[in-house]
């Protein structure tokens, strides 16, 4: 029978933890990135599938693609009487029926299947499509998977749901999710199965807006989490008075300074370039660590 600290352990060494931010550039891939690297054994998931830029940083070797597909409806106007049922129930507008004919928009198609299912004559049949694909490979301890959308393709959940289940290992192994910026519906799908989030915000009126907006995602989905401060300076931070203000724990501050951001903008994993970046990153990955024994502990 497993004591208690081994299932503790257990917890830690399994858990998910999310990387979100309100907007781009605000340093949630430097955060993932380095997360990952002072990780024992880690597995780092690029959900930002409309510019994944995780893989610049680690330059994984033995590198596996594969195809993520869809199925989308394709239909037999032979069979079709124009009821236009498909098109009452399609919220994307990808159907419309003209001149006898009920035409088909791949391209803002959802793959919901719902048209599918209502047309009285079993007119539709799905059919394959390639939205994007998947990249897995290494880099020293770290395991890096990509998620990487075709241009012009509606919507990246399905590459991000593909990510989280190829990423599934038996493996003790943390995993980090670099979430794509916002609060959309693909920050939703990255974010469902974490065990811990971490939101990353600037010392800005706009990083506090910012803030707030994944704040109150992480509230709506009762997830754990706490905050790191980037590129902070001396001076007023309007994201760490929200923190205060808001009983949010603040996991760590990274500063605003020039040797980290010549090393991350040549493509190096700060901490491991620089011994301070590395006590930095590693002290946010113990506080998330701890609290998550402690919430184990608790529940145990």
């Amino acid at each position: 029978m497993k004591s208690m600290q081994d299932c503790i352990f257990t917890v830690i060494n399994n858990m998910k933890i999310a990387i979100l931010s309100g907007k781009g550039g605000t340093g949630k891939t430097l955060l993932a990135v380095n997360l990952a690297a002072v990780a024992p054994s880690a597995v780092y998931l690029d959900c930002d599938v409309e510019e994944p830029n995780g893989h610049l940083f680690f330059k994984p070797i033995m590198i596996e693609e594969e195809d993520v597909k869809v199925e989308i409806p394709q239909v037999d106007n032979e069979k079709c009487d124009g009821c236009r049922q498909c098109i009452d129930f399609c919220r994307f507008n990808a159907l419309v029926y003209i001149i006898d004919r009920l035409l088909i928009f791949k391209d803002i198609c959802h793959s919901c299947g719902g048209c599918m299912i209502v047309c009285p004559q079993k007119a539709l049949t799905s059919k394959a499509k390639v939205v994007g694909k998947i990249r897995k490979g290494t880099s020293n301890q770290v395991t890096v998977y990509s998620g990487i959308l075709n241009i012009g393709e509606a919507s990246g959940v399905p590459i991000i749901k593909k990510l989280l289940t190829n990423s599934k290992t038996k493996e003790t192994k943390l995993t980090f999710i670099d979430c794509p910026p916002g609060s959309a519906c693909v920050v939703m799908e990255s974010i469902k199965d974490a065990d811990y989030c971490i939101l990353v915000a600037e010392p800005t009126i706009f990083g506090s807006h910012n803030l707030n907006m994944v704040y109150e995602l992480v509230k709506v989905f009762d997830k754990p989490f706490g905050v790191v401060l980037n590129k902070c300076f001396d001076g007023e931070n309007p994201s760490e008075k929200f923190c205060l203000e808001k009983d949010i724990k603040i996991l760590g501050k990274i500063p605003f300074d020039q040797d980290l951001g010549v090393l991350n903008s040549n493509g190096n994993i700060v901490a491991l370039a620089n011994k301070k970046y590395y006590d930095l990153f590693n002290t946010i990955l113990e506080q998330v660590t701890m609290e998550v024994s402690h919430e184990a502990t608790i529940n145990s």
